[in-house]
């Protein structure tokens, strides 16, 4: 009947004008970019060496009821199978070798188990599962091995080690080791995991990572040690690219360290301020980030506060985040330029010409925390912080919740649309079988 084809052919040219009015609507939202590649090109490769212990009291059952030695090789199998393809990892052992009782010769017993590079995932698992406890721990030892395993260069490597006990064979002390690495500038990292929980380990781990800027961690599951330390695997490959300078915030913005872009270290107190300072010029956007490890206990329900402040300590702009002690690292970030203050309070009392005759303002970076240590926890060092500057030319686009409000709108405005022709759709559907019904 030439009545059901008209409602057929008008039906098929309103679904092919839906489509091409929803493709054109949705081709005008934001589209995400490509992702950067994760090895820039001419960037040296991430590069971490993970120490075990395979002393003899690695043998104790006392994690689930479990070996720690058996806890920390499954562990293992599942961070290699975890391992990014740009990572170059690597194995070292101590005290896994030597089973006799000779001391002096048992503090010699530290070997490269796998070599730092290009991953094979079973040929490294398998190295690992055959390890069983054996003798001494040469802690101090092992940190120079990993040091020359990593080799030098202009990126950060990273040391894990994996440890249930202090070093056994002292000269030379770990920590004295870790302060020798630390002096060389060969950016190195050792971050520890404690396997046991006395109070002689705890302090000789803590001394090894605040030497060099790392973290500890105590250990009590299986499960953690894994996240653990998939958690520094991905750091490394996160921030290999920018090795991290040393500075030293104050409590004053006029005695602060003034930041040029790059990423920096700082370690800051329980409860403290920590403050710095950044040139900002005409036409410029600072844009800021700050990371504090938790590498302790802490009490739950915490806080960090990253705030851009004028020096007279007029707030320009802040970030938070918040956590309840179930991640290793809060952070947070902001973005500011005088163009966004929009009349508010800037920085503008503070403004002087640089060196290229625009003016430049001095914006004060303000890092605090509400953070508390659980009981049992040391209060000091402070906690390691990451703070990344950078400036950027300063974007004509709206700021802020001004942004995601427009954006809010047009996906707001998309789905009216497309409801209100899927409505007109099935109305018209619903007409025509109407009409086809009363004609037959």
């Amino acid at each position: 009947m030439t009545t059901g084809r008209r409602p057929k052919a008008r039906l098929g040219s309103l679904l092919a004008a839906l489509a091409i009015t929803g493709g054109a609507l949705l081709s005008g939202l934001p589209a995400h970019a490509d992702e950067p590649s994760a090895n820039p090109a001419g960037k040296e490769a991430p590069r971490v060496d993970l120490v075990l212990d395979v002393s003899g009291s690695m043998r104790e059952a006392d994690i689930q009821g479990k070996t720690r030695i058996s806890v920390a090789q499954q562990s293992l199998s599942d961070v290699i199978d975890a391992l990014p393809a740009e990572t170059e990892f690597g194995i070292r052992t101590l005290g896994a070798n030597y089973p006799g009782t000779d001391k002096a010769q048992g503090c010699l017993d530290s070997k490269q188990l796998f070599p730092v590079g290009k991953t094979n995932k079973t040929e490294a698992k398998t190295a690992v599962a055959t390890l069983r406890p054996t003798g001494f721990t040469p802690i101090g030892l092992a940190l120079r091995g990993a040091a020359q395993d990593l080799g030098k260069g202009e990126t950060t490597r990273r040391v894990v080690l994996i440890t249930d006990g202090e070093d056994t064979c002292t000269p030379p002390d770990p920590c004295d080791v870790a302060r020798e690495l630390a002096s060389q500038g060969i950016h190195l990292v050792v971050d520890t995991l404690g396997l046991a929980h006395d109070d002689k380990t705890r302090q000789q781990l803590l001394c090894i990572a605040n030497a060099t800027g790392g973290t500890y961690t105590d250990v009590r599951t299986q499960e953690q040690l894994t996240e653990k330390v998939k958690q520094l695997v991905d750091r490394s490959n996160d921030t290999y690219t920018v090795a991290p300078v040393k500075t030293a915030g104050t409590d004053k913005c006029e005695s602060a360290p003034v930041l040029t872009p790059g990423v920096y270290s700082d370690r800051e107190k329980f409860s403290e301020h920590r403050v710095y300072r950044v040139p900002v010029k005409a036409g410029q956007e600072l844009r800021a980030s700050v990371s504090v490890a938790l590498d302790r206990p802490v009490a739950r329900d915490y806080g960090v506060l990253l705030q851009a402040t004028s020096t007279t300590g007029q707030e320009l702009v802040r970030g938070t985040d918040a956590g309840s002690s179930r991640t290793d690292v809060v952070s947070t970030g902001l973005r500011w330029s005088a163009a966004a203050s929009k009349g508010y309070a800037t920085a503008s009392a503070t403004a002087s010409a640089s060196p290229s005759g625009k003016p430049e303002t001095n914006v004060c970076l303000v890092v605090s925390n509400s953070l508390a240590p659980q009981a049992g926890a040391a209060a000091d060092p402070g906690l390691p912080l990451e703070l990344t500057v950078d400036l950027t030319a300063a974007s004509p686009a709206p700021d802020g919740p001004a942004m995601g409000l427009g954006r809010g709108w047009i996906l707001l405005l998309v789905l009216t649309l497309a409801g209100l022709l899927t409505g007109l759709l099935f109305g018209w559907i619903a007409r025509w079988r109407i009409a086809v019904w009363q004609e037959n």
